[in-house]
C-alpha cells in the first residue's frame, strides 16, 4: 500500500526537483513545493524554479503564491499546504512534497503549533534591538531559553525578536512550540545527498547559469515591484547579493562570488537540519549518477509495506 505522502529534501542543488518529478510520474501523483522562496511571484531564475517543460506535465502547487513585498508566514504556508495535500489525498493521489526548507516541510507533515503575536511587545523588543543590537538581546534569550539561543545565531535579530516575543506571550520556552517528529500524515521522507566535493562544484556551476540565465535583470524587474522593502524577498541568496551590487555596496563579480559562498554556507546548514531527522531515508547521488537507478531507490522506500515516522 502506498504511504499518504512522499517528501524529498536535501540541500539546494542536490537533484531533489527532478527526482521529485519522476516519483510523482511514477506514481501518478503532484508535487507541492516545500521552498521557501520558490512561494514567490517572480522569484524563478534565483531559486531555480522549474520551467513547465521541466516539470514534465506533472502538476506543481504552491508555487508563486506571494508577492515579494508580503513577509513568508510559516503558518500560512501550513494552512495551504495541508488544503492541498487534503485535495491530493481525497481525489486518491500520492502529494510528492520537494523542497529545502526544513522548517517548511516539517510545518507541512508534523504537529506544529504557531503562538500568536503581540505588536505591543513585538514593537518593544523591535525598538530595544535597534538600540542595543541584537547581542544583548541574544543574551537575555540564552538565559530564558538555552536551546532556542543555540539554535539563533546571534546577528538575527529577527528571530531572537520572534522568539523572545513568543516566551513572553506564552510563559513558556520559544522552543515549546518549535516543529515536533510526530507526524501529522504518514510519509516516506528521502533526503538526495551529494558528495561535498561535488556539491560545492554543483552550486557554483548553479549559480553562473543563474547569472547567464538573466538574474540580473530578474532583480531589476523585482525591483520596480517592491523588492528591496520585501523583509524576507529581499534577503534570499542571489537577490540579496545582486540587490547589494545594485546599491553600490559591492561589484558584480564580488556579488557573483559571495552567491556561490553564500550558498555554499547555507547547504551545510540544510544538511544539519535535515540530518536531525532519523526518519529520513538518505540516497547517495554521486557524480554521473543514473537517475533511473535512483528512482528505483527511491521507489523502493517509498513501497516498503511500514514506515516508521508515519502518523498514528
Amino acid at each position: 500500500m502506498l504511504p499518504r505522502v512522499v517528501s524529498v529534501v536535501g540541500s539546494t542543488a542536490a537533484g531533489k526537483s527532478d527526482l521529485a518529478v519522476a516519483i510523482a510520474r511514477e506514481l501518478g501523483g503532484e508535487v507541492v513545493n516545500t521552498d521557501s522562496m520558490q512561494l514567490y511571484r517572480g522569484m524563478d531564475i534565483g531559486t531555480a524554479k522549474l520551467t513547465a517543460a521541466e516539470r514534465g506535465g506533472v502538476p506543481h502547487h504552491l508555487l508563486d503564491v506571494w508577492e515579494v513585498t508580503e513577509t513568508a508566514s510559516v503558518a500560512e504556508y501550513q494552512r495551504l499546504a495541508r488544503a492541498e495535500m487534503d485535495r491530493q489525498l481525497a481525489a486518491g493521489q500520492v502529494p510528492v512534497l520537494v523542497g529545502g526548507s526544513g522548517l517548511y516541510v516539517r510545518a507541512a507533515v508534523d504537529e506544529m503549533e504557531f503562538p500568536g503575536t503581540d505588536p505591543a511587545v513585538r514593537a518593544r523588543l523591535e525598538e530595544e534591538v535597534e538600540r542595543v543590537g541584537p547581542g544583548v538581546l541574544h543574551r537575555r534569550l540564552a538565559e530564558l531559553d538555552p536551546a532556542a539561543a543555540e539554535a539563533i545565531l546571534t546577528s538575527n535579530g529577527r528571530r531572537i525578536v520572534r522568539a523572545l516575543e513568543v516566551i513572553e506571550i506564552t510563559g513558556r520556552p520559544f522552543t515549546a512550540s518549535l516543529p515536533t517528529q510526530r507526524a501529522v500524515y504518514a510519509a516516506v521522507q528521502i533526503g538526495v545527498q551529494v558528495p561535498r566535493p561535488e556539491l560545492d562544484r554543483r552550486i557554483e556551476l548553479r549559480v553562473d547559469r543563474m547569472w547567464e540565465a538573466g538574474l540580473l535583470d530578474e532583480v531589476r524587474e523585482l525591483e520596480k515591484v517592491g523588492l528591496r522593502e520585501g523583509l524576507t524577498a529581499s534577503r534570499a541568496l542571489g537577490y540579496q547579493q545582486v540587490l547589494a551590487f545594485f546599491a553600490g555596496e559591492c561589484t558584480e563579480d564580488e556579488a557573483r562570488a559571495e552567491t556561490v559562498r553564500a550558498t555554499r554556507r547555507f547547504a551545510r546548514r540544510q544538511e544539519s537540519w535535515f540530518r536531525r531527522d532519523p526518519r529520513i531515508h538518505w540516497l547517495e547521488r554521486p557524480e554521473g549518477a543514473d537517475p533511473v537507478e535512483l528512482l528505483g531507490r527511491a521507489l523502493e522506500l517509498i513501497h516498503r509495506p511500514e514506515e516508521p515516522g508515519a502518523a498514528g
